[in-house]
Order: C-alpha cells, then sequence, then structure tokens
C-alpha cells in the first residue's frame, strides 16, 4: 500500500479508536457491530477464530464469551498473547489435519462459533485477489464441517466477484439462516462484504 493509503489509515476514525480503546485493529469494531446486531457470540461460547492475527476478533470474542467461555486463534504468523487466560492461540495453516486436531483439543471437541476475518495476500490484480479471497472462504467452510458444532453459528468476511454468488449458495447449504451485511466500520470502498450464518447443519 502506498504511503497515502496509510497516511488515512492513520487518520481514519476507527484506527483512531482501535488505539484509544487498546484494541489490535480497526476491525475489531467490525466484529463488535457484527455481534450487536446478530447475536452470533454468547456468554460462555468456545469460539474458533480462524486468520486471527494481529487479534483484533480475538479481543472482542473474548469480552462476549467472558470468563467461562474459550476462544482459540488461528494463524500462520505468530500471534501475541493476550492477558485473558481463556485465550489460546494455533500457529499454523487451518486446512492441515494436524492444526485442526491442536484446535479441537483445545475446544474439547467442537465450538459453538467460528468466525473469520482471514484475507489473502492482496496483488492489487482484483480476480486473483477475489480467487484467493474465494479459496480462503471455502476453507473456512470446511473447518466448520470439522470444529463447528450442529446449530453453530459462522462470521465470514469474503471479497465480492465472479465467485462470491457461489460461496453464498454453498453457505446457505450448510446453515439456516444466512445473512450478508457490511458493518459501519468497514470502509465504503473496500469490495469486502460479512456473511453471517446461523444454524449450522453438519454434512457428515
Amino acid at each position: 500500500m502506498g504511503k497515502k493509503w496509510n497516511s488515512e489509515r492513520k487518520t481514519e476514525h476507527y484506527y483512531k479508536m482501535a488505539k484509544k480503546q487498546n484494541y489490535r485493529s480497526r476491525a475489531s469494531y467490525k466484529l463488535q457491530q457484527l455481534n450487536k446486531r446478530f447475536k452470533v457470540i454468547k456468554a460462555a461460547d468456545k469460539v474458533v477464530d480462524l486468520g486471527a492475527a494481529p487479534g483484533g476478533w480475538s479481543q472482542i470474542a473474548l469480552e462476549a464469551v467472558g470468563e467461562e467461555g474459550t476462544v482459540v486463534g488461528v494463524d500462520l504468523e505468530w500471534i501475541r498473547p493476550l492477558d485473558e487466560e481463556n485465550f489460546h492461540t494455533v500457529r499454523g495453516d487451518f486446512t492441515k489435519d494436524e492444526t485442526l486436531k491442536e484446535v479441537k483439543d483445545l475446544i474439547n471437541g467442537t465450538a459453538q462459533v467460528v468466525i473469520s476475518d482471514a484475507a489473502p495476500k492482496l496483488t492489487g490484480i482484483k480476480d486473483i485477489d477475489t480467487i484467493r479471497s474465494t479459496d480462503l472462504a471455502d476453507n473456512a467452510l470446511t473447518v466448520c464441517d470439522h470444529v463447528l458444532m450442529q446449530g453453530g453459528n459462522f462470521v465470514l468476511k469474503v471479497f465480492q466477484g465472479v465467485e462470491y454468488d457461489n460461496i453464498i449458495k454453498n453457505i446457505k447449504e450448510r446453515f439456516k439462516v444466512v445473512k450478508t451485511t457490511k458493518p459501519p466500520s468497514s470502509r465504503k470502498a473496500s469490495v469486502e462484504m460479512y456473511v453471517v450464518a446461523k444454524g449450522f447443519r453438519r454434512m457428515f
């Protein structure tokens, strides 16, 4: 990204708020707003956060689950620990069996919620970035098949593009209720959309 983008980001409202409130990312407000509207994460839930680094969504999830819940953050990158004892991290590829096994051990089987704000490394070429986002979305949905309990909830970031309708179709096959939305903290110019899905129906 260029100097102009970085300059605008640092003076942007949610960026300033995140710094002031000690959230690790302005993206924290996206999950906060989504959860306030759709009640995806509740007290005592077990939550798996895919593509969790630097930890902004995990912070919001921890606030929602309270001391009785558990949040597991998964990312290829190292996630700096948070103070809460009920926060755990797994460094690895969430498409790999060994990573999923470690996650399942930490949540003792299955979770009530899977969340993913994961984004691909952007090339600036729209079609390539959209395809990479689609692959991430498909992989996150596959994780639900392995770690999300029957009736569980799912929150996913996905880029709008040629495969967008197919992603939504695949999610609707697995969940009873599916909503697409763009929280106020998401930049208007961004192609990102958020899918909120409730009532998981296990495929196997």
